[in-house]
């Protein structure tokens, strides 16, 4: 692919030291950002919060004695935000880089300034607190019943006749990995799993629930808190959600598990180093991240080892179809199952499955995936 950027001819191109270098320093910027946008979570929502309180007071008298409710609903979100800052700050306590003293003092300067961080941040680190409803409450088991069971259910299926205490010895790769609770639960079944994750929202809240929670329920949040559109009930709304629903350590002696942090074609798309490592790899709603999913669908051929399985699980909503600056390449559903078998993939066992992602499940309103699922073996 051609690079189109203009390059002024008299100012010399950085080496490939200083390439790596700068990558880094920009890696670190944005880590950084992630970890303010998590420290900035408590004013940010406490503002908007105010805002439904403000409204609220604009209100006719006739018309706030019909929902006197309402001003004691907003007063006790104020609450459950404070509730929310605090597995965030455990969070960012997690990551070992700054003390709570430093994000403090790093907030307190924005006093007067504008804020540190984007709307578009804010809404990851919502995003994040709904991430763990969806891979480690009771309350996500709906959904992880339908995204998660089926790519298990076909790995058992492949498996059936070795039993958990040998599985160990098999690899599955698991790209896009999230908060890590389908590589745990493939670890589970006795599988060596290794989760890849390039967001830093999803690897800092992975770690500190992989690594740093000692008991089931350890910790309650609040994730439906910041809007107040398609409640049915404040009840539900409000309602406490205890994580985890189980123990992240329970795995195993036998399965190796681990998370890599990473873009996935920089991780594994580099040379021969990962070339034919893999039994299995096993993607779920992640193909769409791809700017160019031809290429996703070649290093997950390569990774495999000959005679491996590609299990894939998802939709096709092209995460940068539409985003500025970005080159995006976009093939139906046909065209991608057309790919894969040039590629060198034999595809069988091709079935739909319906699936919520993130959803709370008391809204009136819920995005429902036909999901599309198959396995693939890696053609001799």
């Amino acid at each position: 692919m051609q690079n189109l950027e203009h390059v002024d001819p008299l100012e010399p191109p950085l080496s490939p030291q200083e390439e790596h270098e700068s990558d880094e320093i920009e890696e670190q910027k944005h880590f950084q950002k992630v970890l303010m946008a998590l420290a900035y979570y408590r004013r940010h929502s406490l503002i908007m919060n105010n805002r439904r309180r403000y409204d609220y007071m604009l209100l006719p008298e006739q018309h706030k004695a019909l929902v006197p409710h309402l001003l004691q609903k907003i007063n006790h979100v104020d609450g459950l935000i404070e509730e929310n800052t605090k597995i965030l700050k455990e969070i960012v306590r997690a990551s070992g880089i700054f003390s709570d003293g430093d994000l403090r003092d790093s907030v307190s300067k924005t006093d007067t300034q504008k804020p540190p961080v984007s709307a578009n941040d804010m809404d990851k680190v919502r995003s994040t607190l709904k991430q763990f409803v969806r891979d480690w409450s009771k309350e996500g088991e709906a959904e992880r019943q339908a995204s998660y069971e089926p790519i298990l259910n076909e790995l058992e299926d492949i498996y059936c006749n070795v039993p958990i205490e040998e599985r160990g010895q098999l690899r599955v790769l698991v790209p896009g990995a999230g908060l890590g609770r389908l590589a745990f639960e493939i670890c589970k079944r006795g599988f060596s799993c290794q989760g890849n994750e390039f967001s830093f929202y999803m690897l800092l809240s992975s770690n500190f629930i992989l690594n740093r929670v000692e008991e089931p329920e350890q910790y309650t949040i609040y994730p439906f808190v910041h809007s107040f559109s398609n409640i049915r009930g404040s009840d539900q709304q409000l309602a406490p959600i205890r994580i985890p629903d189980v123990l992240p350590s329970s795995i195993p002696p036998t399965a190796d598990f681990s998370m890599v942090a990473g873009d996935f074609i920089e991780v594994y798309g580099d040379g021969t180093k990962n070339q034919g490592q893999w039994d299995v790899v096993a993607t779920c709603f992640f193909i769409d991240t791809a700017k160019n999913i031809i290429q996703y669908l070649e290093i997950i051929h390569k990774i495999l080892k000959p005679g491996g399985t590609w299990i894939n699980l998802g939709p096709l909503l092209y995460h940068f179809e539409n985003t500025p600056g970005e080159n995006s390449i976009e093939l139906t559903l046909d065209d991608v199952r057309d790919v894969a078998q040039k590629i060198g993939f034999t595809i069988t066992n091709e079935k739909t499955f319906s699936s919520t992602y993130t959803s709370n499940p008391n809204s009136m309103l819920k995005y429902v995936y036909e999901c599309s699922f198959w396995r693939a073996t890696k053609n001799q």
